[in-house]
């Protein structure tokens, strides 16, 4: 009996990440290393009333309420926990691509493109607090504009 248990882990794992990708539009699921993706994201009141509206991308509530998280990280100078929440990022986005990209490719590369610029900011051999607090900075403002806020 054994063998029962040891696809549980993997199973419940796939089935957090599908759940949270299906909750931000994807119906891809992000594989075994997807168990970050089922964290929740941040339930701070200013991320979430900010990121209500939809963009033609679809809801990306979730995927900014991670990026909150990060940048508030950043703020208090703790960038090692902030490199290991962008991952969190990195992985649901990622995971959701499939679900998101053609709904609005152009819209999609650019907030793309801001969040490689954090990911890098924050994987830098030497992280400085000032270059990831500017990059989340313009994450966050992309998330905006891209939902109509900016």
């Amino acid at each position: 009996m054994p063998t029962q248990y040891t696809y549980a882990h993997p199973v419940a794992t796939v089935s957090a990440a599908l759940l949270l990708s299906l909750a931000v539009g994807c119906t891809k699921p992000a594989g075994q290393d997807g168990a970050s993706v089922a964290r929740a994201p941040s339930t701070d009141a200013s991320a979430t009333s900010q990121s209500t509206a939809a963009s033609k991308l679809g809801d990306l509530s979730a995927f900014r309420g991670i990026a909150a998280d990060v940048s508030a990280l950043v703020d208090k100078g703790d960038l090692p926990a902030a490199k290991v929440r962008v991952k969190d990022l990195e992985v649901a986005w990622d995971s959701a691509e499939a679900g998101l990209k053609p709904r609005a490719a152009d819209n999609w590369h650019v907030l793309d493109k801001a969040i490689d610029k954090a990911l890098a900011a924050l994987r830098a051999s030497a992280p400085n607090q000032a270059d990831a607090k500017a990059a989340m900075g313009t994450l966050l403002r992309t998330f905006d504009a891209l939902e109509g806020k900016g």
